[in-house]
């Protein structure tokens, strides 16, 4: 059982619509805990109404109290308030494992976290993660200084997981050539992890897909790096096979799950 601490996107494709359609993809019961509700569709982040802290930290401790929580997510958590009593939260409901996607700047150009929150995020809740999934924006805000090369990839996981004492997956999309590349480093071993690029309409949800089903594959028992290919499988899977929906084209997570778990069918 698993559970994913994060925001609402009203347009359905990312956020906390994501991770349940996700969990539900790969087998897997998952229970939420709310922390906003966006006004947003794939074009854009229209309104952002924040849930308060309180509120926050009694949805995961009724979660934790009917049921036995093997891992954790957090997405978009927005206010230095709200990662106070996400990191405090955690600590005290004893979540074995937690996957933190430092969610900062939607695909959109949104921010999605305020200003003041980032060093809380940095104190008080990265740390306390297994797992650190950002993108390739996000790792330059996190490391402080700009990712141009697999090789600048490569270092930066290396020194934002030393910094935070955690392994960190990079994604790479954001590079450029024929190939997406995502990079991992956990506790001096490394993983790298290529695909062909997909040509797809928009990529919407895509990173909240991928650490949801690192967290479901991790419920499922399987170890760090495996997780992490089989959820680049199934992000590859649902972006390829997209629904076409007017004119955007939102993941197919059913077939990403299928792809997965039922690999010769």
């Amino acid at each position: 059982m698993v559970l994913t601490i994060a925001g609402s996107d009203s347009g359905g494709g990312a956020g906390i619509q994501a991770d349940l359609k996700t969990f539900s993809a790969l087998g897997v019961f998952g229970a939420t805990a709310l922390t906003c509700i966006t006004a947003q569709n794939p074009r854009g982040v229209y309104g952002i109404s924040s849930m308060g802290s309180e509120m926050v930290a009694q949805q995961i401790k009724a979660v934790c109290d009917a049921f036995p929580v093997a891992v954790a997510k957090t997405g978009m958590l927005y206010s230095a308030e709200i990662i106070h009593a996400v990191a405090t939260a955690d600590v005290r409901q004893g979540i074995p494992i937690l996957v933190v996607d430092p969610v900062m700047v939607s695909a959109s150009g949104a921010r999605l976290l305020q200003d003041d929150a980032v060093d809380v995020l940095c104190d008080e809740l990265l740390p306390q993660a297994r797992l650190l999934t950002p993108n390739l924006y996000e790792a330059e805000l996190l490391c402080g200084h700009p990712i141009a090369s697999l090789d600048e990839l490569k270092a930066a996981a290396y020194e934002i997981g030393a910094r935070f004492d955690t392994a960190c997956v990079i994604k790479g999309g954001h590079l450029e050539g024929p190939e997406v590349v995502d990079f991992l480093y956990d506790e001096g071993e490394e993983y790298l992890f290529s695909s062909p690029r997909i040509k797809v309409i928009e990529n919407h949800g895509a990173g909240c897909a991928f650490s949801a089903a690192i967290v479901a594959f991790l419920a499922r028992g399987e170890l760090l790096n495996e997780a992490v290919g089989k959820a680049k499988v199934f992000v590859s899977e649902a972006l390829q096979h997209a629904h076409r929906v007017g004119n955007h084209g939102p993941l197919n997570f059913v077939r990403g799950g299928e792809a997965v778990l039922n690999p010769y069918s």
